[in-house]
């Protein structure tokens, strides 16, 4: 699943294409992905001009001059693709410019989804209004994270993994910043002192800030809006590499639990 990296970097790949331009066609060939389409989108949006592009958590936003905002969440295997050479059977969102320019919505496994906000009510949007900071902005500090983890016995890892204490973060990117920050990831969030929290905000933001540097993490079927892969796995400290050594030379443990695998050097990460 396209994470808080990978979503960044498609909103910045957008951006040249639609930002300051006028929409001249918006076209939906099927009814739905994960949800119908907004029955209205082509209407709303056929003429309008997009003033900017934004994310928020793993959703990424396209504000028009109708004080409409597209949101759009990538799923399982969503990408966006840009001026394509030819079409594909599963580009069902095309979005044309004025200026000819082509954004399509590829969606194989259709777990995403699209839908249209007024975007004065984007903060009372329900996927947005019990999210936590993001974790690249401001708000998030040790002294947040000390706060949310108060009196709490689950894992650091669960409580870093839910929206409502950090927006945006998923499983790839907690393993590394765990990793980096040499926290276990079943160490109690409530038993963690504030400066080794200090240190794990710092690893969250350093693993983000690479990835996107990177054009973050491509699986299976993630690539940038231009066709670029991503290369962030090539720099996995431990997330996919159970068996292999750590950097301290330890080899990197897996354990699977609801679904989701947890990566971590026992060594590096005792506590």
């Amino acid at each position: 699943m396209p994470e808080l990296p990978e979503v960044e970097i498609t909103v910045r790949g957008l951006a040249p294409v639609l930002e300051g331009q006028r929409l001249a066609s918006v076209v939906m060939r099927r009814a739905d992905l994960r949800y119908p389409f907004p029955a209205d989108l082509g209407q709303r949006l056929t003429g309008a001009t997009v003033t900017g592009l934004g994310r928020r958590a793993k959703y990424g936003l396209i504000h028009t001059d109708r004080e409409d905002t597209l949101v759009f969440h990538l799923g399982m295997s969503g990408r966006w693709r840009v001026d394509p050479s030819e079409a594909d059977k599963h580009d069902h969102l095309l979005i044309e410019t004025g200026a000819g320019r082509v954004a399509a919505l590829n969606d194989p496994r259709r777990f995403g989804f699209v839908d249209l906000v007024r975007t004065d009510a984007l903060a009372a949007y329900p996927p947005f209004a019990a999210i936590g900071p993001e974790p690249l902005g401001e708000a998030l500090s040790a002294r947040h994270l000390y706060d949310a983890f108060d009196g709490r016995s689950a894992p650091v890892k669960a409580l870093l993994l839910d929206q409502r204490v950090v927006a945006g973060l998923g499983n790839i990117y907690v393993c590394e910043a765990l990793h980096m920050a040499r926290i276990a990831p079943n160490r109690a969030g409530g038993r963690i002192a504030l400066p080794r929290l200090e240190r794990l905000v710092d690893a969250i933001r350093d693993v983000l800030a690479a990835a996107i540097a990177a054009g973050g993490s491509t699986i299976r079927d993630y690539a940038q809006p231009d066709g670029e892969l991503g290369y962030f796995a090539k720099q996995w400290r431990v997330y996919g590499r159970e068996g292999q050594p750590c950097g301290c030379g330890a080899t990197v443990k897996r354990r699977a639990e609801g679904g989701r695998s947890t990566f971590w050097c026992p060594v590096c990460q005792r506590g």
